[in-house]
């Protein structure tokens, strides 16, 4: 059997997957109760013995990947491998990843540490793995014909070097890039400071931003597609898959965010808050030169760093602001009937097709919440459950959740509950009439009232003229016709 043959079932029949790794290499590989592993949760590496000397990032939806100390190195154990992993409820791929993750667990390590990361290849394709930002040796800089010869199936190679840097960078393949990035071979590598200009953040986060084409119904992304990418994550999932991020009031929160999508920038907005871009992956950015924002920019193989004091209670929603980045397959390719009279339009074809009803003449808000099957494997155009609506955003999507206490366990705080007379509502008659407002506002209010009521869509016929009189409820004098008629 041939190494170019070598799959992953045919490499773990050998000897347990043992027998091609260097003895290092099977010392990481063994079950041995003295290592720490991941446990594939975000809580934070803590190597045996005691601190690593930095507060650890935490990776939502992700993992730290571990290590030990050997003569003075701290040795670390990459796998790339086939992965199936979910995005988002109701939608799971094949992918490509490291550790069984995708995206693979997040390296970190101080500057001045001499680091030595096993990379052992058990996808059936050769691979590399390139140290996006690192400043290393170029032949440690893991590209395919430039600086090294490709990692074979099977194969087990070593990079070694001393971190010159701290920073927030990045890992991926950088071998058949569009191939192995597109299917998910890509993580985050933090190196904290030495000697930190200041303590660490109380929270400290990090995000990595992708995205996929994955066909509706189909069991694997397409590592080809140039434009139409319909699927948008971070850190791998999509919402309402993705983890939220929690602080407690008070605290200062930093948040790394990485960009490794195939062609797309990302304006990453937080709502609720304004930041200060602290960090670029070319490194700290000189107190004087931090600029204030609530939108940072991501152009694509870059990283940023942002960070906030959290002093506002309440959820508070960060997304990328490029709109087609918060829907997801069922939004593509869906045509346009925005105003269009489909009025008698659903009965003449349930004749044809039962059970049809047509979507999208008023936008595509109320699909999520209406109950409708989606196709096998795939996600709805939008979003989610939320406390009060449906939530008509997905895709790349989370939300930042700050309390003025969090749970002991650290478990989901739940949805925030806005205090008395802190939240929007309907806005009462008398406030409108007050305000100067009430005819204005009449024709809409009454039409979502009888829309609630009746559960049909209405139509207003004609000039419609609402009276309101002290102490009254709004009526309609013109005439409505609904479904019914």
């Amino acid at each position: 059997m041939s190494l170019s043959h070598l799959n992953r079932r045919n490499f773990l029949a050998l000897a347990g997957g043992a027998a091609l790794l260097s003895p290092v290499a099977r010392m990481l590989a063994k079950d041995d109760k003295s290592a720490a592993t991941s446990d594939g949760t975000t809580k934070p590496f803590i190597p045996p013995g005691g601190s690593p000397g930095y507060r650890p990032v935490v990776t939502p939806n992700g993992a730290t990947l571990p290590w030990r100390m050997v003569e003075g190195v701290k040795v670390f154990h990459l796998t790339a491998e086939s992965v199936t992993h979910e995005f988002a409820p109701g939608l799971i791929a094949n992918c490509w990843g490291y550790n069984g993750r995708v995206h693979g667990p997040t390296i970190e390590a101080v500057e001045g540490d001499r680091v030595r990361i096993y990379v052992t290849n058990r996808l059936d394709a050769p691979t590399t793995v390139h140290w996006h930002g690192v400043l290393l040796p170029s032949g440690m800089d893991g590209v395919g014909g430039v600086s090294q010869k490709a990692i074979q199936p099977g194969e087990t190679y070593k990079y070694e070097f001393t971190l010159k840097q701290h920073g927030t960078l990045m890992y991926h393949s950088h071998h058949d890039e569009m191939t192995q990035m597109q299917l998910g071979m890509m993580g985050l590598f933090i190196i904290h400071p030495k000697n930190p200009a200041q303590p660490p953040p109380d929270r400290d986060y990090a995000i990595m931003l992708s995205e996929w084409k994955i066909e509706v119904g189909a069991s694997r992304p397409d590592p080809n597609e140039m434009s139409d990418f319909n699927v948008f994550t971070m850190n791998g999932r999509s919402f309402p898959g993705t983890q939220s991020l929690v602080a407690k009031k008070g605290e200062r929160v930093r948040i790394r965010i990485g960009n490794l999508s195939t062609m797309s920038h990302h304006a990453i907005h937080l709502h609720g808050y304004n930041f200060k871009v602290v960090a670029t992956d070319g490194g700290e950015i000189p107190e004087a030169g931090q600029w204030p924002e609530t939108t940072v920019h991501m152009p694509t193989g870059s990283t940023r760093t942002v960070e906030f004091m959290a002093n506002e209670p309440g959820d508070w929603v960060m997304h990328c602001h490029m709109l087609h980045h918060v829907m997801t397959q069922m939004g593509h390719k869906f045509g346009n009937l925005i105003g269009i009279d489909t009025d008698g339009l659903d009965k003449k074809i349930r004749k044809l097709v039962p059970g049809y009803m047509t979507m999208g003449e008023t936008g595509m808000g109320d699909m999520g919440a209406m109950g409708m099957a989606n196709p096998p494997n795939s996600l709805p155009m939008v979003g989610g459950p939320g406390q009060y609506d449906y939530i008509t955003m997905g895709g790349m999507f989370t939300i930042l959740k700050v309390r003025d206490e969090l749970p002991a366990d650290g478990s989901e705080p739940g949805w925030y509950q806005s205090p008395p007379g802190t939240a929007a509502e309907v806005a009462p008659e008398e406030d409108l009439r007050r305000d100067g407002i009430a005819f204005e506002a009449a024709t809409a209010q009454a039409e979502a009232r009888i829309r609630a009521r009746s559960g049909l869509p209405i139509e207003l016929c004609g000039p419609t003229t609402f009276v309101a009189t002290a102490g009254s409820t709004l009526r309609p004098t013109a005439r409505i016709k609904t479904a019914m008629n």
